[in-house]
C-alpha cells in the first residue's frame, strides 16, 4: 500500500471534521454503476448524523495527505432502519448479536491497492472490540444482468466478499432512491451477506 496512504477508525464527535467529504465521497462513487445513485448533500449529511451520534459505529477513513480518498462505515444493526432490520427478525436472528457494514466507498485511482481488505480488517476489529456481536453483515444492490447501464468491463465484488470470509445469503431487504436515469425514485432489492464473528 503507498505510504502515503492512511486509514484510520474514527467514532463519535472524532467523525464529525470528516462528514461532509464522506458525503461527497458517496454521492460520486454510488453514482455510478451499479448503484446509479442521484445523491444529495442534504440526503447525505442528514444520513451521516447517525454516525455521529451512535457510540457503538465508527468510519473507516483512507486519506491521500490531507485529502479523503475513501470511507467505510460500520454499526449496530439494531440502529439501522426498520426495512434492513426486518429479514433478520423474520428469520430469527437476534439483532443484538449483528454488526452492521453500511458501505464502503474509494475513489478509482485509489482501488487495487489493498484499501478496501483493509476497511474490511477495520470494521471487523471495531465489531470484535464491543461485547456481543456474533455476526458482520452488509448488503449490496442487485441489478438485472442486461441493465442498459451496465458497464461491458463490470466485475461484481462477489468474489473479494467471499474472500473476507461473506457468504451470500437468502434474504433481500429492499431501498429507494433516484437513479441518474429516472424520473423519481424507485425499490430496489438488496442481498444480505454474513460472516460469523465467532
Amino acid at each position: 500500500m503507498d505510504t502515503n496512504i492512511s486509514i484510520i477508525t474514527y467514532s463519535g464527535a472524532q467523525l464529525e471534521p470528516y462528514l461532509d467529504d464522506v458525503a461527497r465521497l458517496r454521492i460520486e462513487v454510488f453514482r455510478a454503476f451499479p448503484y446509479l445513485y442521484e445523491g444529495s448533500m442534504e440526503h447525505e449529511q442528514e444520513y451521516l448524523k447517525t454516525y455521529l451520534s451512535s457510540p457503538f459505529a465508527a468510519i473507516v477513513i483512507a486519506q491521500d495527505g490531507d485529502k479523503v480518498v475513501g470511507a467505510s462505515t460500520c454499526i449496530p444493526l439494531v440502529q439501522e432502519p426498520d426495512n434492513v432490520k426486518k429479514p433478520f427478525l423474520e428469520k430469527g436472528y437476534n439483532l443484538n448479536e449483528i454488526y452492521y457494514y453500511g458501505e464502503s466507498v474509494l475513489l478509482p485511482d485509489y482501488r487495487q491497492k489493498g484499501i478496501g481488505v483493509a476497511f474490511f480488517e477495520q470494521r471487523e476489529r471495531k465489531a470484535r472490540s464491543l461485547s456481543g456481536f456474533k455476526w458482520a453483515s452488509f448488503c449490496g444492490v442487485e441489478r438485472p444482468a442486461d441493465h442498459p447501464l451496465k458497464p461491458t468491463d463490470y466485475v461484481p465484488l462477489n468474489h473479494f466478499w467471499r474472500r473476507r470470509g461473506f457468504q451470500q445469503t437468502e434474504m433481500v431487504c429492499y431501498m429507494s432512491w433516484k437513479d441518474i436515469n429516472e424520473a423519481a425514485e424507485s425499490p430496489k432489492p438488496l442481498r444480505f451477506w454474513m460472516k460469523e464473528l465467532i
